[in-house]
């Protein structure tokens, strides 16, 4: 019991840390499961997780939220810029597709080569807000790149923060959009992955709380970090992280 409690608390950890950096949670996860050989690791596990990071967000950014009612503008933006990540998360998870992607050598190779991109995207000083700079025709772009975060390495994160940085966004405003952005891509990933716990019969335990209350806590505390570093420092630690990280893995699989 206390091994499971002890993999379930290093998994939420993981999540919450990992899914608001640009530095993929997804790969930090599959990779920690494999390498280990986790036998805490399931479906409803994962439901948790996401979930846990879900509030995290939604408690954030509850008085964005609650003033989305008279920004009626940022919620058309928050929704377009899901639409393309929700229909092709859609199309891979009905057709399996996703699963084929969850190999330690393609995540090498993805952080690796983002970490690159993120690099050069953070490069330059930008200063586009997004009170005064976000449109439907930029967060559309932004929103069709975020869809390369269906594939683990990537980092949804990373992705969108790369993405708004080249639409030359200072560092903090392309932070908050890629955190608003997360919030109907967890729910997402989190309604999906409830339906096939639903098909399933299972039973709600103590480790399903474990990950949610460790997750919330995790991904609050790194959101409201990220959020300060990110007003005095460049990207470049996570830059230096995914390239050691690469290394790391390439070593692996290809010795």
């Amino acid at each position: 019991m206390l091994l499971n409690i002890i993999e379930v608390v290093i998994l939420s950890l993981i999540q919450g840390v990992s899914e608001f950096l640009p530095i993929s949670s997804s790969a930090h996860l599959i990779v920690v499961s494999t390498l280990y050989d986790f036998q805490s690791s399931s479906l409803l596990i994962d439901v948790s997780l996401h979930l846990g990071s879900l509030l995290a967000i939604i408690f954030f950014f509850k008085k964005d939220l609650l003033n989305l009612q008279n920004n009626k503008k940022l919620l058309s933006l928050m929704i377009f810029g899901s639409i393309p990540l929700i229909i092709f998360g859609y199309i891979l998870h009905k057709t399996e597709l996703i699963y084929l992607l969850r190999d330690i050598k393609i995540i090498a190779w993805t952080t690796l080569i983002f970490g690159i991109i993120l690099y050069f995207a953070d490069k330059n000083k930008f200063n586009k807000k997004i009170s005064s700079n976000l449109d439907i025709k930029t967060i559309l772009y932004i929103g069709l790149l975020q869809i390369l975060a269906l594939i683990p390495g990537v980092s949804r994160a990373g992705i969108t923060i790369t993405a708004a940085r080249i639409f030359k966004f200072n560092r903090f405003d392309s932070s908050k959009i890629s955190f608003l952005l997360a919030i109907p891509a967890l729910a997402g990933a989190s309604v999906l992955s409830l339906k096939d716990v639903m098909r399933q019969s299972f039973d709600l335990n103590y480790l399903m709380f474990v990950a949610i209350i460790f997750s919330f806590l995790s991904s609050y505390f790194t959101v409201k970090f990220f959020l300060k570093y990110i007003n005095k420092f460049s990207l470049n630690i996570f830059v230096i992280y995914r390239i050691i990280v690469a290394i790391i893995l390439f070593i692996i699989v290809y010795n």
